[in-house]
This record gives C-alpha cells, sequence and structure tokens, in this order.
C-alpha cells in the first residue's frame, strides 16, 4: 500500500514538471512574433540585422530629410547624432512627427534602409521616447529641455 502511495505521488510530480514545460513553451512560441529588441543607428549601422528580423529603430528625424513621395510614402532618416539610418515608410504619420523630433519606428532593415510598417512619434512638447532618451545619453547627445 506504501509503495503505491508513494509511485502515485511520484507520477503526479513528474506530470506537473511535464505539464510546466509544455505551458512555457507554448507560452514562448506564442510571444515570439510579439518582442522586437530596440536598436538606435549606430548599433544599426555597426551591426546591421537580417532582413527577416523585425526590430525598433529610434532617434531624432534628420532635420531637411523629410521628403513627401506619391501618396501616403515618406522617406526621411532618423539619427542618434552620431549615425543615420534612412527610413521609409507607407502610412498615415503621427500629428505630431517634425523634424528634430524623437520617434521609433518598428519594420526591417532591407539594403541598408529601414523599411518601417509603424512609426511613433512624442505626445506633448517634453516627452521624448525612453528608447531614444537613453541612446542619446549613451552617445553623449543628450540635453534635457529646462
Amino acid at each position: 500500500m506504501r509503495g503505491l502511495k508513494k509511485k502515485r505521488r511520484i507520477q503526479v510530480i513528474v506530470l506537473a514538471f511535464v505539464a510546466l514545460a509544455l505551458a512555457t513553451g507554448l507560452i514562448g512560441y506564442a510571444m515570439r512574433d510579439g518582442i522586437n529588441f530596440f536598436r538606435s543607428p549606430t548599433q544599426v549601422t555597426e551591426a546591421p540585422p537580417p532582413p527577416t528580423e523585425v526590430f525598433r529603430l529610434g532617434g531624432l528625424v534628420v532635420a531637411g530629410s523629410l521628403e513627401r513621395g506619391q501618396g501616403e510614402s515618406v522617406r526621411f532618416s532618423v539619427t542618434d547624432n552620431n549615425a543615420e539610418v534612412p527610413v521609409v515608410f507607407t502610412g498615415i504619420l503621427p500629428d505630431l512627427f517634425a523634424e528634430n523630433q524623437g520617434m521609433i519606428g518598428t519594420g526591417r532593415l532591407v539594403d541598408g534602409i529601414f523599411e518601417a510598417s509603424e512609426i511613433l512619434a512624442k505626445h506633448d512638447e517634453s516627452y521624448m521616447p525612453k528608447e531614444v532618451v537613453d541612446a542619446l545619453k549613451e552617445q553623449g547627445e543628450w540635453k534635457p529641455e529646462g
């Protein structure tokens, strides 16, 4: 009788570990497309990611680089005051998107050009996305307003 209880307890523990491993694997599989790493323009130029990798690029929009094309097509460059990356975006830009302002884009780097699928811009006069602030601080270019 005693051996049967011990055997049953071991089976329950093993089953619990298998269920936990399966749940962890399924969660990781479901989240694989939802994780986008942030990169600054310097990081992108020094170690370009493969064209299949979706990532977030952030920095300041270079003054004089904004070109509007046919329809909703837009071209501009993003900088962290150390390196520049050209960006192409087809869609409607946020209302507060402007030159010399912070932005973050989600997309892929194809042939040296960042093809953005989404663009986010600052939402008021004093806001700068945290990732952009961190990248500018790392480059020694961060100058807080005030």
